[in-house]
């Protein structure tokens, strides 16, 4: 039987060599609080390309500096972002990996001296900062900031665009009844808070014709919030948008108790996928290659989204692999001890 965790997968004209995906992880590793990559970062993201994941994605990239989650992010806010990141690329394609990043601005929950912004001036929590309540202008602007972050990881040369709507960040705060008690037309009915993804999502799509992602958190765990049956009707829009896959995580709109278990995320981006009939992600505590090759064989996602596993074995296909009794490609100056 095919295992299709090794099958290769197409997406807008990109093929993946495997169903494996690094899911983006926040490294907190600038060293000068300017948002260029580092040595850590050329080694951390090309690591996990030598260990033959079909698709690397870069953590969360800030869109501008306001939209840090911390000062030691990753940005892409400048034209001289481009030339380290584009160093990211080329490590990681080198390998036969496809490059991806996720494209992000943390609103209320950014950890930083400066002032932060958000749809509503509600903080987090008592450990962040109250947020200044968006003005029109404020939303056009992070608006034009996503599409100039679109330009340049195309100039970067990344394959595939993620915008992170997910874990309680701007865009989420923006679609979430919970964090958006906004009365004009950028908050009050779902369609209503929906308008600043769909703005950022036209704008990006002016801008790149390669494959979109977007991360969602697609249950809130909190009386009152969004649930997988609004966010199956979300990622309808998102595919009549254009958008090709949603990446399915969930929570940290605001605190709340998870049950976490694993795979606890799976059955959440199956629904998306059967209803929205849109490609999507699996993430969550998906540690093994039975795990994965189930969701994948009983078409619960498309692809798979490893993170922590990842951290904890960059080799992590390989390992899978052997569990399932596959046989991949091993980097050549590997084979002595893959083979």
């Amino acid at each position: 039987m095919e295992r299709k965790l090794f099958s290769p997968y197409e997406i807008r004209g990109l093929t993946l060599k495997n169903r494996i995906v690094m899911a983006p992880m926040c490294m907190y590793s600038v060293e000068k609080e300017d948002g260029a990559a580092t040595d850590w970062h050329y080694t951390h993201y090309e690591t996990r390309a030598v260990g033959q994941a079909g698709l690397v994605i870069l953590e969360a990239t800030a869109v501008t500096p306001q939209g840090r989650i911390s000062p030691q992010d990753l940005g892409i806010w400048s034209d001289d972002h481009v030339e380290g990141l584009g160093e990211i690329v080329r490590r990681i394609k080198r390998h036969g990996a496809k490059a991806g990043i996720q494209i992000a601005h943390a609103g209320r929950k950014a950890m930083l001296p400066e002032e932060i912004i958000a749809p509503s001036p509600l903080a987090f929590n008592e450990k962040y900062k109250q947020p200044k309540e968006m003005t029109k202008e404020d939303i056009h602007e992070t608006i034009t900031a996503f599409k100039k972050a679109a330009e340049r990881a195309k100039k970067a040369g990344f394959d595939v665009i993620e915008l992170h709507a997910a874990h309680g960040y701007l865009i989420n705060q923006f679609l979430s009844p919970l964090t958006n008690k906004r009365e004009d037309e950028y908050g009050g009915s779902q369609e209503k808070r929906y308008l600043f993804l769909r703005e950022i999502i036209d704008e990006v799509k002016s801008v790149w014709d390669g494959p979109l992602f977007v991360r969602i958190s697609a249950k809130d765990y909190t009386e009152g919030g969004l649930d997988v049956a609004d966010y199956a009707v979300m990622a309808g829009w998102m595919k009549a948008q254009g958008v090709d896959l949603i990446d399915v995580s969930s929570g940290a709109v605001v605190p709340a108790r998870i049950p976490v278990y694993p795979g606890y995320q799976v059955k959440l981006a199956e629904r998306i996928r059967q209803e929205a009939e849109i490609a999507t992600g699996a993430v969550g505590l998906i540690t093994t290659g039975i795990q994965a090759e189930e969701i994948l064989q009983n078409e619960r996602a498309d692809l798979v989204f490893i993170a922590r596993e990842l951290l904890r074995d960059p080799y992590w296909p390989r390992t899978a692999a052997k569990e399932l009794g596959v046989s991949i490609q091993s980097p050549e100056q590997y084979k002595r001890g893959w083979e």
